[in-house]
């Protein structure tokens, strides 16, 4: 059984950083296309950042572009996402998702995490 395990979230000030991580087990971590995801309440899931299977090519949502960096360590089996630059509109619960054919920002993929909450406030 697929699971992902999303741990780095807290409370921050504006301009500050987070780096979450996702811990993945149960299945083949470097087989699968990752991607986070975020959501703030009373909003649509939208994808943050994704990254295909051996770590060569990411993609980012244009809100976080050069202020975000998705990683991966597959001999850890783990998912990293560096938020710097944090702005309150950042504030969101973000998720990590799996998927083995699936890549990009679409939030369609198979295996989810429980989340974990980033509140950006002064």
């Amino acid at each position: 059984q697929a699971q992902l395990v999303e741990s780095g979230g807290g409370s921050v000030q504006p301009g500050g950083s987070l780096r979450l991580s996702c811990a993945a087990s149960g299945y083949t971590f470097s087989h699968y296309c990752m991607g986070w995801f975020r959501q703030a309440p009373g909003k649509e899931r939208e994808g943050v950042a994704d990254i295909n299977k051996n770590g060569r090519y990411t993609d980012y949502a244009e809100s976080v572009k050069g202020r975000f960096t998705i990683s991966r360590d597959n001999d850890k089996n783990t998912l990293y996402l560096q938020m710097n630059s944090l702005k309150v509109e950042d504030t969101a619960m973000y998720y990590c998702a799996a998927d083995p054919a699936v890549c990009g920002l679409a939030p369609i993929y198979q295996y989810w995490g429980q989340g974990t909450q980033v509140t950006v406030s002064s």
